[in-house]
C-alpha cells in the first residue's frame, strides 16, 4: 500500500497554478513519483465555482475549499468576497484536513510555504502529533514583509517552523531564515529545478509566427521578462531602462498581476508604451517559445527565494540580467562580482535602470561573449537543477526522512 501525503497549498492547477514557482515545483515533483509509491492529496482554495470540488490533477487528488465565484482568474482573487480566502484558509483547511485524515490516514503532511500554509499545517500537527509534518520554504517576498504580514497569527506562525519534522528550503537564503526561526528539525536545502520545455526546439515557422504576432520588425531586439506583474519583480525598472536604450529595443512582458495597470501607466508616462508588449498569462509551453524568440531575459527582482524562471532561462540558452538577491546569488555569477566562478549572467543592483541599460548594451555589442556566458549558465542548470535529481533528493532526504521521523508529541 502506498504512503499518503496531504499537501497544503493556497492554489493549484488546472487554472490557478501556472504562475508561481511553488505550484510548478509541486507538479514537477508529484508527476515524477508513482501513485503506487506515494499517493499525494491536497487541500487548496478553489476560487472558481466551475471547478469540481475534488479531482485528480496529474498525480495529486485535489480537494478544493473556500469562497468561490464562476469563471474566476488569478487577477480576480482580490475581489469581494474572494479576498477573504487566504485568511479563512488558515482555519478551514485544518477542518478539511481533519475530515480527510479520518478517511485516508495520512502518513505525513506537507505545507507549501510557511506564510501561506504553515499555520494550518501547524494546527493539524498540534492535534495529530504522530503525523510527520514537512515544511517547504519557497517564499519570494522579503522576509521582513512576510513577518510583518503574519503578525496577527504570530504564535501559530512560529509553531509552523518549530513543529516541523523536516524543513526543506529551496535556497541557502531561506535556510538561514529557518535557522533564525529556531527550527530544530533537519533542514534539507533542495532547490527547484529548471523547466524542461525551455530546452526544446520548435519549428522555425512557429517561432516566426509568434514574433510576427508581437508586431516587431526584423531588426528589433527583444528584452523578455516571464514573471508575475508585482512590485517584487521590479519590472518598472526595466521600463525605465528602456528609455536609455535605442528605439529598436523592445520589451516583451509575459505574465499578469496586480501591477499591470501601474506598469502600463508608467510606460505611457515615459513615452515607451509602443515599445512594450504585454502578453498576459500564457501556458508554460508558450513561455519557452517566448524565450526562443527573445534576445535577453531581464527580471531585476527586489527579492527572490530562488526563481524558477531564471533557471528555465539558463536551460534555454538565453543570456540574462538580474539582481543577486536571495537565492538568485546561488546561480547568477557575474564576471566582475564573482571573478572566481564561471560567469552565468549579468548582475545589477536593485532599482538601477542605468546598470540594466549598460548590461543590455554589453550583451548586444559582444554576441560571442554573451553566447559563452549563456552556455556556462546552461551547463550549470543541467548539472545542478535537473528535476530528476531533485525528485530523488526529495524522496530520500525529505519524504523518507519524514516517514521515519521521531515525531514530536
Amino acid at each position: 500500500m502506498p504512503k499518503r501525503i496531504l499537501i497544503f497549498s493556497l492554489v493549484y492547477y488546472p487554472k490557478h497554478g501556472d504562475g508561481g514557482g511553488a505550484e510548478v515545483a509541486l507538479k514537477e515533483i508529484t508527476d515524477r513519483i508513482s501513485k503506487d509509491d506515494i499517493e499525494f492529496h491536497m487541500v487548496t482554495l478553489g476560487f472558481d465555482s466551475t471547478l469540481p470540488k475534488v479531482s485528480w490533477e496529474g498525480n495529486v487528488l485535489v480537494h478544493r475549499i473556500g469562497l468561490t465565484r464562476p469563471n474566476i482568474e488569478v487577477e480576480q482573487f482580490g475581489i469581494w468576497p474572494l479576498r477573504l480566502n487566504k485568511y479563512i484558509f488558515q482555519f478551514i483547511a485544518v477542518w478539511k484536513a481533519h475530515q480527510l485524515h479520518k478517511k485516508y490516514k495520512y502518513d505525513a503532511t506537507w505545507a507549501m510555504m510557511a506564510h501561506a500554509c504553515g499555520v494550518p499545517a501547524a494546527l493539524f500537527k498540534m492535534t495529530h502529533p504522530h503525523v510527520p509534518y514537512i515544511l517547504t520554504l519557497q517564499e519570494g517576498d522579503p522576509i521582513e514583509h512576510i513577518e510583518r504580514s503574519v503578525r496577527p497569527l504570530w504564535p501559530l506562525f512560529t509553531r509552523a517552523f518549530t513543529l516541523a519534522d523536516v524543513v526543506q528550503p529551496i535556497s541557502k537564503y531561506l535556510a538561514d531564515w529557518a535557522v533564525a526561526r529556531n527550527v530544530t528539525a533537519p533542514i534539507e536545502t533542495i532547490p527547484n529545478g529548471a523547466s524542461l520545455p525551455s530546452a526544446q526546439d520548435y519549428p522555425q515557422e512557429e517561432l516566426e509566427e509568434l514574433r510576427q504576432s508581437l508586431k516587431v520588425e526584423p531588426e528589433d531586439k527583444l528584452l523578455l521578462s516571464v514573471a508575475r506583474l508585482e512590485n517584487q519583480k521590479a519590472l518598472d525598472i526595466v521600463i525605465r531602462a528602456l528609455t536609455l536604450l535605442p528605439s529598436n529595443i523592445k520589451y516583451v512582458m509575459v505574465g499578469d498581476g496586480d501591477e499591470r495597470d501601474t506598469l502600463q501607466d508608467l510606460a505611457k508616462e515615459l513615452g515607451v508604451e509602443d515599445r512594450i508588449r504585454f502578453t498576459g498569462r500564457v501556458d508554460r509551453t508558450m513561455t519557452a517559445k517566448y524565450r526562443k524568440i527573445s534576445d535577453i531575459f531581464v527580471v531585476p527582482s527586489r527579492s527572490e527565494g530562488q526563481g524558477i524562471s531564471f533557471l528555465s532561462t539558463m536551460v534555454s540558452g538565453l543570456p540574462m540580467i538580474a539582481t543577486q538577491v536571495g537565492g538568485i546569488a546561488e546561480f547568477l555569477f557575474d564576471a566582475k562580482r564573482n571573478p572566481e566562478l564561471p560567469t552565468t549572467g549579468w548582475a545589477v543592483d536593485k532599482d538601477n535602470p542605468e546598470q540594466i541599460a549598460k548590461a543590455v548594451e554589453d550583451i548586444l555589442a559582444h554576441p560571442d561573449k554573451a553566447q559563452g556566458v549563456a552556455e556556462n549558465a546552461k551547463k550549470l542548470a543541467n548539472e545542478k537543477y535537473s528535476w530528476k535529481s531533485i525528485v530523488q533528493q526529495m524522496r530520500e532526504r525529505v519524504f523518507e526522512r519524514a516517514f521515519t521521523a521521531n515525531t514530536k508529541n
